[in-house]
């Protein structure tokens, strides 16, 4: 089970503006976390890779062992703000892990709006616009990269601002976004951060600097890194 420990602050960084809360561990056994990014579980197009954004999709069975799986993970600790996505895949995710009554429904929070491309695999779509990523483009009818990131900033900057220890319950392009934000990075290095359906992920801050802590923590996971992280005895 993972144990974070009481936190003191932190020196404050410059984070352009926005009021960092960057906290300080008292032990070395786990990293401070700051905030815990969940992905929904599995749904129907997250298997076929279609791109779902707005959609509406239910979690499949599996996909709803995975939300409980994270809820073992999270083992009920408190947070002062829990944020989800309305979209019903997140809140499902969110009540299976226990906090869905607590929880701020914030529509910034939404899987990206990927317009004419919902429903599509990156297969089809670059038989209508070949070399095409969700992270270069084009996106007609929906978000650019700029549009969502702007949401995530929004986010981030709420959480900053209001102190404490924040959970998000989301989506795996919006919270690959909000981590480069978080970090101060461009947000199409949002590519680099596979995340899989139910991963959960901590960041917070290293000698002052905003950094991930642990990414996409799964109960399955059996390496020596996730498996320290989960003990409460390693650093990821």
């Amino acid at each position: 089970m993972l144990t974070v420990t009481q936190s003191v602050s932190a020196p404050a960084v410059d984070f352009g503006g926005a009021v960092p809360y960057g906290v300080v561990s008292e032990t070395r056994n786990l990293p401070p976390a700051t905030v815990w990014l969940i992905r929904h579980g599995e749904t129907e197009w997250s298997i076929s890779g279609q791109h779902s954004g707005r959609t509406d999709l239910p979690l499949t069975a599996k996909g709803e062992d995975e939300a409980r799986e994270a809820r073992e993970l999270l083992a009920g600790r408190s947070f002062d703000v829990v944020l989800c996505s309305p979209l019903r895949r997140a809140r499902r995710t969110c009540q299976l892990a226990g906090y869905l009554d607590v929880a701020d429904i914030e529509p910034d929070c939404q899987e990206w709006d990927y317009g004419d491309w919902t429903g599509y695999t990156q297969d089809q779509i670059r038989e209508k616009s070949p070399d095409w990523t969700i992270w270069t483009g084009p996106v007609p009818g929906g978000e650019s990269l700029e549009d969502i990131a702007s949401r995530a900033k929004r986010v981030v900057n709420r959480i900053r601002n209001g102190g404490g220890t924040a959970a998000i319950f989301a989506h795996g392009h919006f919270l690959r976004v909000f981590t480069t934000q978080w970090l101060g990075l461009p947000a199409a290095t949002g590519g680099n951060f596979a995340l899989e359906t139910s991963g959960i992920c901590i960041l917070g801050e290293d000698a002052g600097l905003p950094a991930i802590r642990a990414w996409n923590l799964r109960r399955s996971l059996t390496s020596p890194v996730a498996a320290g992280v989960l003990a409460g005895t390693g650093r990821a």
